[in-house]
Order: structure tokens, then sequence, then C-alpha cells
């Protein structure tokens, strides 16, 4: 069976965010790599991940947000595969905060495929290996073919909030697109804004560069800062 109905095959009769893990959980059987994870990107920033095959894999794509920089936000801007087969090599000089976050995470390959929604790229599967190597071939094709169906989960979410919304005026239209997104950044940005008196892009920077000299997540440091458990001061 080629990999396209494998890969359809694993996700059969799922619909929404249960599809994109089952679908992340057959590209680490099909396709040699370790992790995988389909994220969300929206003006150039990863906003939410949408499936993942386990918490490895979520914690790679949470770097991408909290980094700011990495393969599935250069795969959505270029429109392109990209493909970085050993993040150890001295010659590898993309992402230089997230490659040796990566590498602590004992991840040497790294590839993102564009996720392409109605015409939109809207985010990227990402997939990670611990051993460095090419892929390519069948596997290649098989990642692109994943690419392809992982769009099917997102317009099942589409699909699901829009007809919530029509149905029911006063339902929590977008709710599971919603709780997908990083939202609690947004809000802890804004309070950022109020205490520090800084514009909303220093904030994020301000967050996001608290939560790598932690260790931690930015989806972490920002519910700290909404519980008021955290207060970052202005230099």
């Amino acid at each position: 069976m080629a990999f396209h109905e494998q890969l359809s095959a694993a996700v059969d009769g799922q619909r929404g965010t249960a599809a994109a893990d089952r679908l992340c959980e057959a590209c680490v059987t099909l396709l040699g790599v370790d992790a995988a994870a389909i994220s969300l990107v929206l003006e150039g920033a990863a906003t939410g991940t949408l499936g993942a095959s386990g918490t490895l894999a979520r914690e790679c794509d949470e770097l991408q947000f909290t980094l700011g920089e990495g393969p599935c936000l250069d795969s959505v801007r270029h429109r392109s595969a990209v493909l970085a087969v050993d993040l150890a090599d001295p010659a590898e000089v993309r992402w230089p905060v997230y490659r040796p976050a990566m590498l602590d995470l004992r991840i040497r390959g790294v590839f993102a495929m564009p996720l392409l929604v109605a015409g939109e790229h809207v985010g990227a599967l990402d997939l990670f290996r611990a051993e460095p190597g090419e892929i390519h071939g069948e596997q290649l094709a098989g990642a692109i073919a994943a690419a392809e169906i992982a769009g099917i989960p997102l317009l099942d979410l589409l699909d699901t909030d829009l007809r919530a919304a029509v149905d029911d005026p006063r339902s929590d239209a977008w709710a599971e697109l919603n709780a997908l997104s990083r939202v609690e950044v947004s809000q802890a940005t804004g309070m950022l804004v109020a205490q520090l008196g800084i514009d909303p892009a220093e904030a994020l920077l301000r967050l996001r560069a608290h939560a790598y000299a932690d260790g931690r997540s930015a989806s972490d440091v920002a519910r700290d800062i909404l519980e008021r458990r955290l207060r970052l001061e202005a230099h």
C-alpha cells in the first residue's frame, strides 16, 4: 500500500484534532522519524499546534513559537519544504537559537512541509529525527502526502465551528480553533503592555526571552503572568 493510502487509512473515521494526532503518529511509524507535529502559522508566527505524535513533538513545536524561529515558520514564509539533515553540522547556520535548543532535546534532523488550505499557506507538517540524515525518495513523497492530508482536520474544525456559529448565535464561535491557539500569550502580552508601558512587539519579545532564559515554554510563562505568579520588571 502506498504511503498516501496508509496515511489516509490512519485518520479514517477521525475528525479534527483527533485526526491530526493520528496523522502525526502515522508519520512516525511510516516515515522513519521520531516525532511529528502540525503547526498553525498566522501572520508569520506559530500560533498553535493542530496535532502531535506525543509530548516531544509538542515541545519541539512550542519552541518555534517561544523562540520565534524554526523550520515551520520558514516553510510557510517561503512556501516550500525546509529540510535540515543535521543540526549539529557547523555549516548549518539557520535558527541560531532554535538549533541548539533542539540539540538539547537530542534532535538532529528537522523537516517541514507547508500546509496549504484554500490556496493559503496556514501551517506546516514538522518531522523530527534523533539521527542525522536526509529524507528522500519514498519518505519525502510520504511527507508531502501527509502535509496534503493535514489540511483535512483543519477544514473539519473550520466547518464545525462555522456550523456552531450559524446554528447558535450565542455560541463561542471558533471555540476549538481558539483553544488550539496560544491565546494566553496574547493576553499576557497585553498585560505587559499596560504594566511596563512598552509596545506589543517588545512585550512579546520580553515574554519569549524570559521563557527561553528559564528553559520554559512561552505558554507556561504567559499563564504565570496572567495568574499573577510572575511579574516582569521594567528595564
